[in-house]
């Protein structure tokens, strides 16, 4: 995959990244997406997202968080990755001509993505994949304080075997939200997107979902219209 890289210092560290060209010379759409708590920016998922995204006309912006950067297991506090996502973007945005700017990423990434938009970043989209709801086996720890407070619109995608992710509990949170947010379930992915052998779905069709969604969605958030939720499944 060819790529135009360059580094952002984030607290001190040169973190790497990535921009992975839409395969439509004409693409507009950006999507800076982040990597999940035990990723990073050339981690198996991420590439296979960045290439479903390229074939549907988005422009992907890949990166390392700080600690990654730094070959460490221990992810950095909060702020300091809602600062590299927010630096990054900002860095994108000086080489990179575009007129729709989407933020997100999968699982942790997601959610800092969040958290930055719910802090008012500006964007014009928040894409989440396998966002983590709450931690595994812990499903009182619910992370949806702050997701009232988005004001973009949100697809999030997550399948209905996430273990960081029960389904009742975030069709309970979404039901309460009033900003527009859109979820689309995977029936029988779990957090990473696989599938059982005995599903009777295959890996490759689950990444192929999440992908004609995001176009659907796409194609319905650069039209105005009224906020509200919808469901594509």
């Amino acid at each position: 995959m060819d790529a135009a890289r360059w580094t952002v210092a984030i607290d001190g560290v040169d973190v790497s990244v990535a921009l992975d060209t839409a395969q439509d010379p004409g693409a507009t759409t950006v999507f800076v997406m982040a990597h999940g708590a035990g990723g990073n920016l050339a981690d198996r998922g991420v590439l296979a997202l960045s290439t479903l995204y390229r074939a549907r006309g988005v422009h992907v912006v890949r990166f390392n968080f700080p600690y990654r950067q730094r070959e460490s297991r221990r992810p950095d506090p909060m702020p300091v990755l809602q600062r590299c996502i927010a630096d990054v973007v900002a860095s994108a945005r000086l080489r990179v001509e575009a007129a729709q700017w989407l933020i997100g990423g999968r699982s942790m990434g997601g959610r800092a993505a969040s958290m930055l938009a719910a802090d008012g970043h500006a964007c014009d989209g928040l894409l989440l994949l396998a966002y983590p709801l709450h931690p595994a086996g812990q499903p009182a720890r619910l992370r949806d304080a702050h997701l009232s407070s988005i004001t973009v619109p949100v697809l999030c995608v997550n399948g209905t075997r996430d273990a960081l992710c029960r389904r009742d509990l975030m069709d309970a949170v979404v039901r309460r939200l009033c900003n527009d947010w859109t979820m689309h379930w995977l029936d029988g992915a779990d957090h990473a997107f696989h599938v059982l052998r005995n599903s009777g779905r295959t890996d490759a069709e689950v990444l192929n979902e999440t992908g004609d969604a995001t176009q659907a969605w796409l194609k319905r958030i650069t039209r105005p219209q009224a906020a509200h939720h919808r469901s594509l499944r």
